[in-house]
């Protein structure tokens, strides 16, 4: 019997060395975690202190932002303006057979009305702005 009391013991002791152990790994985990806390907390505080931590990062990305829309709508005038053109040169293509049918005087008015739209047309491409690439 006294073989089994000394492996109890010593079974007993591994065990007891093994619970400290793991005890100072878990006390030890929970002082890493705490202080990482800190230093966390320390970081955050820091970054409240100082009005413009982050203002860089939020006003390039707005900028961003606004350069994507300046370019959705040239884009969308852009569309606009190609539709207007053919839906005018369809209405020219329509009216066209009536002008050969006008007076001279008439049709050479035609003619001039034709030209001026032509310019005020692309006059009006001319000062459109687009967006800034």
């Amino acid at each position: 019997m006294p073989d089994i009391n000394t492996d109890i013991t010593k079974a007993a002791k591994d065990i007891a060395n093994v619970a400290k152990d793991a005890t100072y790994v878990v006390i030890g985990a929970g002082v890493l975690g705490f202080q990482q806390a800190q230093v966390q907390r320390r970081e955050f505080m820091e970054k409240l202190q100082d009005p413009s931590s982050g203002l860089g990062d939020r006003v390039t990305a707005v900028r961003g932002d606004l350069t994507e829309a300046v370019k959705n709508v040239d884009a969308k005038v852009e569309e606009f303006m190609d539709r207007a053109e053919e839906l005018i040169e369809r209405v020219e293509a329509v009216f066209a057979p009536f002008e050969d049918r006008l007076p001279a005087q008439a049709r050479d008015i035609a003619k001039q009305a034709h030209e001026q739209a032509k310019d005020a047309r692309s006059q009006i491409r001319n000062m459109r702005p687009t967006a800034v690439a």
